[in-house]
């Protein structure tokens, strides 16, 4: 009987392509994602790119899945809360609020990107 419980659970399992064991490596690469725009936003110190920043990390991430997708949300949420709670205006981290979803729902960060920006970001 318990063989035939675990022969069932098993499967349901396979039947419905659950694959929660890449959760946490797909959210571990989407941080990585994220923590790699942000160091390119530092590296290039280029007025008005925050936006694209913001989308393309949360892009890059929601690509790797939904651990990806799930890190990348967390991520951005936390640093608007905290921005917010330094003092930003709600109209700042509303605005990269919407970069981040954008890039999250896979929409083009390129249109973001400010003119001029060098093309190796």
């Amino acid at each position: 009987m318990k063989l035939l419980i675990a022969g069932l659970v098993l499967i349901l399992v396979v039947e419905t392509n659950t694959q929660w064991y890449n959760f946490p490596v797909e959210a571990a690469q989407g941080a990585r994602d994220m923590w790699r725009a942000y160091d390119d936003m530092k590296d290039a110190n280029w007025k008005n790119s925050d936006k694209y920043f913001h989308a393309r990390g949360n892009y890059d991430a929601a690509q790797r899945g939904n651990g990806g997708r799930w890190a990348s949300e967390v991520i951005s949420n936390t640093r608007e809360w905290v921005q917010e709670r330094m003092g930003h205006h709600a109209e700042d981290t509303e605005a990269d609020q919407a970069a981040n979803r954008h890039g999250r729902e896979g929409g083009d960060p390129n249109i973001y990107r400010p003119a001029g920006l060098p093309e190796k970001y």
